[in-house]
């Protein structure tokens, strides 16, 4: 349903609403979706919040506004506001080298190839990793989802995979020089654990007391939350038919674990995350509350990769993920807290716009110009659905439609 807290000029609310309500009714019925919540506002006003179809599809309990999500990378978004508090706080520096608090990353290694035994070639990297580094992705460091090489190293070393949350599956080699490509890594998780090094306190505590108390998201934490009982959005596979089963994601998780994974261990609801993501369009400010300065935030939605630009990602693991590239040809570039395109987006979204997603198909974008953040959030795997990203698309030219 649409709403608003104050009158925009040139868009109709109502209209507004019927047509996303239509649009995402349609998606349930065609099977596209099975259920989920979307929401969309400016600066001051909310524009749009609606759930459709299920939360849980075969108890044919249906969607609410309040549905907890597993938010998965999402959540690097938010360790990258904790850090950048800690920037402003003079206690983290963006282009100091880490391993002076972070051994493991003290003398990173490079994984160059393997030999004919399959043991692992390593070489020593030239260049240090910093924070501005593990933010934009171009620390060297990859992800085993998307980079099959770190799949036969966890094989040939023994190394656990993330789905251990154990520390010692964030020990990896790099896959390239540190500040030479971008590539989609673990670097938030290490994010996670700077914050930890410096402050004293678990991640999850600092986010809470940061972040969470202060904006009131008491239903956002790493794992499954006891107040989240009988709220909790299912996981569903998409299968190559089409169809989509109901399945128990490797991601869930009642217990952080080991650590608390900055990349990707949050769970939480949408009006939450929208609130959060507000602070974006307000100058660091939600109401009276400031998170982080206006200067702060403008340099997080700033290019911080140069020339180089955002790469296809190439699954490893075709349960969890497709090869994604949100939309492929454009010029792409990484801020401090999600891609930037460089071009106006095909569906309406500014250049300039920011934006990132969740495995089970959540996705965001900011448009600063346009004063506008949105939320598309549902539970399906694999990661870059076409058919979750046809309707992410669909609801953002209703968007741009409306305000013209």
């Amino acid at each position: 349903m649409a709403i608003s807290h104050s009158p925009i000029e040139g868009i109709s609310i109502d209209q507004l609403g019927h047509s996303l309500d239509q649009l995402f009714r349609a998606a349930i019925a065609n099977g596209d979706l099975v259920g989920g919540v979307a929401m969309a506002g400016t600066a001051d006003s909310l524009l749009y919040q609606g759930a459709f179809g299920w939360r849980d599809r075969e108890t044919g309990r249906e969607s609410a506004i309040d549905d907890v999500f597993m938010l998965a990378s999402l959540t690097k978004t938010v360790t990258a506001v904790a850090a950048m508090q800690l920037v402003e706080r003079g206690i983290l520096d963006l282009d100091e080298p880490i391993g002076r608090v972070l051994p493991h990353l003290a003398k990173p290694q490079v994984l160059e190839a393997f030999a004919e035994d399959g043991a692992p070639i390593l070489r020593p990297a030239r260049q240090q990793i910093t924070l501005r580094r593990l933010l934009s992705h171009t620390s060297g460091l990859g992800h085993e989802i998307w980079d099959a090489p770190l799949l036969r190293y966890q094989a040939m070393t023994g190394t656990p995979g993330l789905a251990s949350r154990t520390n010692a599956s964030l020990n990896m080699p790099l896959l390239s020089e540190p500040g030479e490509q971008w590539r989609y890594s673990i670097g938030l998780e290490w994010t996670g654990k700077l914050i930890e090094a410096v402050t004293g306190m678990t991640l999850g505590s600092y986010l809470h007391d940061n972040i969470f108390q202060p904006l009131g998201m008491h239903d956002t934490g790493f794992g499954i939350l006891p107040q989240h009982a009988g709220r909790l959005s299912s996981v569903y596979q998409r299968e190559q038919d089409g169809t989509l089963r109901p399945t128990e994601s490797t991601s869930r998780s009642s217990r952080p674990g080991e650590y608390e994974a900055g990349g990707g261990g949050l769970y939480g609801t949408a009006p939450e995350f929208f609130r959060f993501l507000s602070l974006f369009l307000n100058e660091g400010r939600v109401g009276s509350i400031e998170i982080l300065s206006p200067a702060t935030v403008k340099l997080m939605g700033e290019n911080q990769i140069s020339e180089l630009l955002v790469n296809p990602m190439r699954t490893a693991q075709p349960t969890l993920s497709n090869d994604f590239e949100l939309y492929p040809g454009m010029p792409k570039g990484w801020g401090l807290s999600g891609m930037i395109t460089h071009k106006p987006g095909p569906n309406g979204r500014s250049a300039g716009s920011v934006a990132w997603g969740g495995l089970a198909n959540c996705y965001f974008w900011l448009d600063p110009s346009r004063e506008l953040a949105a939320l598309f959030l549902t539970q399906i795997l694999p990661f870059g659905d076409a058919r979750s990203l046809n309707v992410l698309g669909g609801f953002e030219r209703e968007l741009y439609r409306a305000l013209g």
